[in-house]
């Protein structure tokens, strides 16, 4: 099993290609939660994700003969960026298969470091199986995302860190997808603190971990459904579940709104921008997903920043909505001179921002002498929506919340 001892030796081959991140109390966080909150920004690592650690430490290790056949690798964005990296950096050739659904951002960014990019599969279990493919045809040495010792321990330098830079440590929360990120870490945490409890958070849609302890062997989940794709994956390494399931203390679930709220909020209040999977830590904290006591010391890591743009827009209003702060409505209106502006005085009354207007004559679905209108509103929270449609209500228009 790894080893305390396997982590520290890739402290030096992960120092020539990634950096040692920040690791920044957050008063906001802290404040809501009446904890002590200190995140690990891997968000600010090379290529915007732990990842690389990892890579680093197992293209390190490449034999010549392995150096001169080159790499290939399966990886939904993340992994695919750091091996590109890391390959390119040590003059290796790095082919990468990511799903056909991979965001097109971290597409092109692995291009950009160097590797070539092959498209294959509905998610990362069939890119895998294509990867495979090209290592027997090809002879490359397969870089596992996750279910690699030395990738384990490349990661688990993220440990590390966090004892060094924060030995009063009391819990690290730490995203789980295949298992390679928390095995690492908690090797690191327990080894060099034995007492500091180590957090695992998968998304709903993508929770193989609890069911695999529940069974006490590996299973996996027919389908993953979260936005959190950088542990969208159907089920828990072999070789990280037994480090799991002896030095990880609990493993806990967060649904794709909880997550989406976090992402805002550590954008918005942090300034600070993550993936889903980088947001998943801290909408455990924030949900009370786990117990913890007032004024303890917690590390969240957030994992990392590589979101697509056009999931994040779908995100970030996701995240509004369930915050009251923005709500889409439709009422239908008698289709005469100043009835809108009757509603739209309604609203100005009840200070909501109007983001959008559509007036629809047409629906056959409305009388003839009617008009649907949709609206797209900025609210101040869940108080102020409860308020706004009960005023609406009271005004005669039978409204309906679309968002």
């Amino acid at each position: 099993m790894l080893e305390l001892a396997d982590v520290r030796e890739a402290v030096a081959p992960v120092s020539e290609v990634a950096r040692h991140t920040p690791l920044e109390r957050s008063y906001t966080f802290s404040s809501m939660t009446d904890a002590d909150v200190h995140l690990k920004l891997e968000n600010a690592q090379r290529t915007g994700s732990f990842k690389v650690r990892g890579a680093a430490n197992r293209v390190r290790r490449l034999t010549e003969t392995e150096r001169e056949a080159g790499v290939v690798t399966a990886s939904a964005g993340n992994h695919a960026q750091g091996v590109a990296l890391a390959a390119t950096r040590a003059g290796v050739d790095a082919a990468v298969v990511m799903p056909e659904t991979a965001p097109i951002s971290k597409v092109k960014a692995t291009r950009s470091y160097g590797a070539e990019v092959v498209l294959h599969g509905i998610d990362y279990d069939e890119a895998q199986a294509r990867a495979h493919e090209i290592e027997t045809d090809e002879g490359r040495t397969y870089v596992h995302a996750f279910d690699d010792e030395t990738v384990m321990a490349g990661q688990g330098t993220i440990g590390v860190e966090i004892m060094e830079d924060l030995p009063a440590v009391d819990t690290v929360v730490v995203p789980v997808g295949g298992g390679g990120l928390i095995s690492g870490i908690a090797t690191a945490v327990k080894g060099i603190a034995p007492d500091v409890r180590v957090v695992g958070v998968q998304a709903e849609g993508a929770s193989s971990v609890a069911d695999s302890l529940r069974k006490g062997r590996v299973t996996e989940v027919e389908q993953v459904d979260t936005i959190a794709d950088g542990i969208a994956v159907r089920g828990v390494g072999e070789r990280t579940f037994p480090v799991i399931r002896e030095r990880v203390d609990e493993v806990v679930t967060v649904s794709d709104a909880e997550i989406a709220n976090a992402l805002v909020l550590v954008l918005e209040r942090g300034k600070t921008l993550v993936e889903g999977a980088g947001a998943v830590p801290l909408a455990a904290l924030l949900t009370g997903s786990f117990v913890y006591e007032d004024g303890e010391t917690i590390v969240p890591v957030l994992s990392g920043g590589n979101v697509d743009l056009n999931l994040l827009t779908t995100v970030i209003m996701r995240g509004l909505v369930d915050q009251g702060r923005y709500v889409k409505i439709r009422t239908v209106l008698k289709d005469r001179p100043g009835a809108l502006d009757t509603l739209l005085n309604v609203l100005t009354d009840e200070r909501a921002n109007i983001y959008a207007i559509r007036h629809d004559r047409t629906n056959r679905d409305v009388a003839l002498n009617a008009a649907e209108v949709e609206l797209d509103l900025e609210t101040r929270g869940e108080e102020h929506v409860e308020g706004l449609l009960e005023r609406l209500r009271e005004e005669g228009y039978d409204v309906d919340v679309l968002v």
